[in-house]
């Protein structure tokens, strides 16, 4: 997961059928579409995915069936930490990378309690590393149960154990990307993977190894595009209208998600149902869904705006 060239990681829904169940050949489907919009690797088994709606032997068949689609082509990555005693989860860990991921992504929030201090989740992290021996590992400040937010110093003593080569940064704080940045430098197997789009420009330019955001799972093309041109000079106005259009739609892409997000990837032509075992999100109303319909129309607007290449429809 090197920082030498930017990429974009989707952090990969799951499509269910009506009855509930995971719609492989709608997975196999989404996978291709990730790839063929030139995703630079795939985060399997995270947020997106519903991970924790899924059952401990659905989470590795998940996991299988996205590396077997994959056959190489890009890395996998996948969450290996889902809570309990810290040796249990060195021993999903161990089972999720025998799926041949590239790495196994710890969820912070897991490995330790809200109120237990740095101490206290500095140790498990130290005894994590010890009891997973040579297994590559990334970290996810994932919000669910609570987001516990990594330290630019944590990251950059994890990052020179030399075992850890990824982070999904969630602080929401460019200065603090900054100083991650600054003090994992001159690793060069570790990338840090952005989540927050509003400063998405600018984390590239600090030295981010790519984006790894919901955005993606609505037009996949268009973080690609961000992170092949974001530096060009002769782009600049393009880059500053696509940055402006992630600031001004957030709010909707994180509106009864990820529900809007398989609407959209429907609308695109993505043959998988709008089912999510998730019961917490809200209602996908008939607002919601004239809320995305919008959405879909000022994003074609856009691509001509900016005469984004027809990667797809």
């Amino acid at each position: 997961m090197s920082n030498t060239k930017k990429g974009f990681i989707p952090v990969m829904l799951t499509p269910f059928k009506d009855n509930g169940a995971i719609d492989y050949d709608g997975l196999t489907k989404l996978t291709e579409l990730y790839l063929e919009t030139g995703a630079a690797g795939l985060f399997a088994n995270c947020l997106s995915s519903e991970m924790f709606e899924l059952s401990e032997t659905e989470r590795l068949e998940l996991v299988k069936h996205v590396v077997k689609v994959v056959a190489g082509r890009v890395p996998v990555v996948a969450t290996g930490t889902f809570g309990g005693e810290i040796a249990k989860q060195a021993d999903f860990i161990k089972r999720i990378y025998d799926t041949n991921v590239e790495a196994v992504i710890g969820i912070t929030g897991l490995l330790a309690k809200e109120n237990d201090s740095d101490e206290v989740f500095e140790a498990n992290i130290a005894q994590l590393l010890a009891l997973t021996e040579n297994v590559p590992m990334g970290f996810y400040e994932c919000p669910v149960p609570y987001k516990r937010i990594i330290s630019p110093k944590q990251l950059g003593n994890m990052v020179q154990t030399g075992r850890v080569i990824y982070h999904k940064d969630t602080c929401l704080d460019i200065e603090q990307i900054r100083e991650k940045l600054a003090l994992t430098s001159n690793a060069a197997n570790f990338g840090l993977y952005d989540a927050y789009m509003v400063h998405a420009v600018e984390s590239l330019k600090a030295g981010s190894a790519g984006l790894s955001c919901i955005q993606g799972n609505f037009f996949p093309e268009l973080i690609v595009w961000l992170c092949n041109h974001y530096d060009q000079a002769a782009l600049s106005k393009e880059i500053a209208i696509v940055q402006q259009f992630f600031v001004e739609q957030m709010e909707i892409m994180h509106e009864v998600y990820p529900t809007v997000a398989k609407y959209y990837l429907q609308k695109r032509g993505l043959e998988i149902s709008t089912f999510t075992r998730r019961t917490d999100i809200g209602e996908f109303n008939k607002e919601t869904k004239a809320k995305i319909d919008r959405l879909f129309e000022e994003y074609a607007k856009l691509r001509e705006r900016i005469n984004l290449e027809n990667v797809l429809a």
